[in-house]
Order: C-alpha cells, then structure tokens, then sequence
C-alpha cells in the first residue's frame, strides 16, 4: 500500500524539537480539555438525574402526609444551584462559551502561526518514522 500520498502524509514542517514539543503538550492539553468537558457534562446529567429522584421524593413525603418535609425540598433544595446558586447547565454553557474557545483558539492560533495549521505533529513524525522503518524492512 502506498501511503506517500495519503491524505495524512506528513508535510514538511521543519520545526524544532521545541517547537515540537510545545505543539505536542499543547495538542494534548487540549486533549484533556475535552476530556474535562466530557466530564462536566456527566456531571451536569447525573446531577440533573439525581435532582429529578429527589423531586420524585418530594412527591412521596408529601403523599406520605409530611408536607414540612415536602416543602423544605420544594422550597430549599430543588431550586437551589449546584455551585454558587448556579445550576449545573449554567456552568457547562460558562465553559462552553468562555474557557473552552478561549483555550482552543489559542491552540489553533500557535499551531497555525507554526505547523501551518497541521494538527498532531509529533505522531505525524512518529507516523512517518514507522512508515519508512517498515518499508526498509520489506526491502531487506
């Protein structure tokens, strides 16, 4: 298979090993940024599915006949926040429009200023080195 050609060959970039190693841990910083946001959003879900239960019990306390407990959830628990008063989807949407583009953005601007926008540099390289090193082989 020839892969000289494929889409995902690497181009010639002639960056240093620094500049190499500031793309990589930038590519995987970013990488765990996601990871976080997924994160955020299974918390946002498993608190919403937990405060949906507890709504669900204040049904059951009230049909039981302890209203004082009932209202205290009605009143003090159910519309209280998660954090600061904030509700779990007020801080995934904080994330979302301000840390999240804020950080990617910066990524994007540094690897385009040096890699010409080219997006995992240092497996690229590695890529490449395997590719050659398995085609040496094969001419043995």
């Amino acid at each position: 298979m020839d892969r000289s050609s494929s889409p995902d060959a690497v181009p010639d970039l002639d960056l240093t090993e620094s500049e190499q190693a500031a793309l990589h841990d930038l590519q995987l910083g970013i990488e765990h940024v996601y990871r976080a946001y997924g994160a955020l959003l299974e918390y946002h879900h498993e608190l919403g599915g937990a405060m949906d239960r507890v709504a669900d019990a204040e049904t059951a306390l009230r049909d039981a006949g302890h209203e004082e407990w009932a209202n205290a959830l009605r009143d003090e628990h159910l519309p209280s926040g998660a954090i600061d008063d904030r509700w779990t989807y007020e801080l995934v949407d904080a994330f979302a429009a301000g840390f999240l583009p804020a950080i990617t953005d910066f990524e994007q601007a540094v690897r385009d200023d040096l890699a010409a926008g080219v997006p995992h540099v240092t497996e690229r390289e590695q890529q490449r080195r395997w590719r050659e090193r398995a085609q040496g082989w094969d001419q043995d």
